[in-house]
């Protein structure tokens, strides 16, 4: 029999992070319901900020959750975990709220909290490949 691998902290974050993306799928479901456009953006604003809300989240987030998947996996500390996934949650909802509301300062801090969760995730992925646990 096999050890089932568990990682509760990695799975917590991408809970909430798929709930953020039903949101921002809504979002856009809506804008198109509004605007009656089945297929591509019609050149409607309210509908090209929200499918860019979406496509952005998931060009991003499914990386990061991958890291930190790996990071717990490889024995990474639950705080660490924690705070990585926090400003993941953080940066995703304040960049989808930007492109929402053309707010730029909100954007600029949701795309730095979620590189930054991008670039301290490959930093320990590189260290624990390294240098072990």
């Amino acid at each position: 029999m096999t050890d089932i691998v568990r990682l509760p902290i990695a799975a917590f974050y991408a809970g909430l992070l798929g709930l953020l993306l039903i949101a921002l799928s809504i979002a856009v479901i809506r804008v198109r319901r509004r605007e009656s456009v089945a297929l591509l953006d019609g050149g409607f604003p309210d509908l090209i900020r929200a499918m860019r809300a979406h496509g952005n989240f998931v060009e991003y987030a499914p990386i990061a959750l991958l890291f930190m998947a790996l990071l717990e996996l490889n024995g990474a500390p639950a705080a660490a975990l924690h705070g990585l996934g926090a400003v993941l949650l953080g940066g995703r909802l304040a960049h989808a709220y930007a492109i929402t509301y053309s707010d730029l300062r909100a954007r600029v801090a949701g795309m730095i909290a979620t590189f930054t969760v991008l670039g301290l995730g490959s930093v320990g992925l590189i260290a624990q490949s390294l240098f072990g646990r």
